[in-house]
């Protein structure tokens, strides 16, 4: 499986970074990476992690100006792609068509393609032209998933509610890592 995995500037770059983690590991997987600039200074100024770091957890990176990567052509095949986080700028870009940078031209091969789109979308509390562009792309197929936590399944730290939503977005291509114990069974009746 072929994955593009972009990270765009809205806070939670922590997202982007663990899915990154998560996906490492994984033999059949193969990602390719792209950040925006204002992802790059997300991920400075909200974890201690390094750029070079994040970039080694990817199979592939690309300068989100090099509109000629692999990754800009539908002849290159990928599964589909995952914007984590996805701000509200890159969401309209991509609603519009408005391929400027290396992420809305991947998201936009994407929909050309036909292919699965994933938007983890950072903002809150959203305006009517938020919750319009992620209609019209809903429309389109478009998955949007903001990370939402869970509490079910009683996290015990903030990095267990990434996971938890880590996992889940993964879920939407069969890749399964939700610990057992974490998924919903249904209510637990007690006497």
């Amino acid at each position: 499986m072929k994955l593009i995995i972009g990270m765009s500037g809205a806070t939670g770059a922590i997202f982007g970074i663990r899915l990154l983690e998560v996906l490492k590991p994984i033999e059949n997987v193969e990602t390719h990476l792209v950040m925006s600039p204002w992802a790059i200074t997300t991920i400075k100024e909200e974890t201690n992690y390094e750029l070079k770091d994040v970039k080694n957890l990817a199979d592939h990176h690309y300068s989100d100006k090099d509109l000629g990567a692999a990754i800009s052509s539908g002849s290159f095949n990928v599964d589909g792609m995952i914007v984590a986080p996805c701000s509200m700028k890159s969401l309209a870009s991509i609603s519009i068509g408005l391929a400027d940078n290396l992420i809305t031209r991947a998201a936009d091969v994407m929909l050309k393609e036909n292919k699965k789109l994933i938007l983890m979308a950072r903002e809150t509390p959203l305006n009517q032209i938020h919750l319009e562009n992620m209609l019209k792309l809903s429309k389109m197929g478009v998955t949007i998933f903001p990370p939402m936590p869970a509490f079910y399944n009683h996290p015990k730290d903030l990095n267990e509610m990434i996971d938890h939503i880590v996992y889940r977005l993964l879920s939407q291509f069969g890749i399964y890592q939700l610990p057992k114990e974490k998924v919903w069974t249904g209510l637990n009746q007690h006497k």
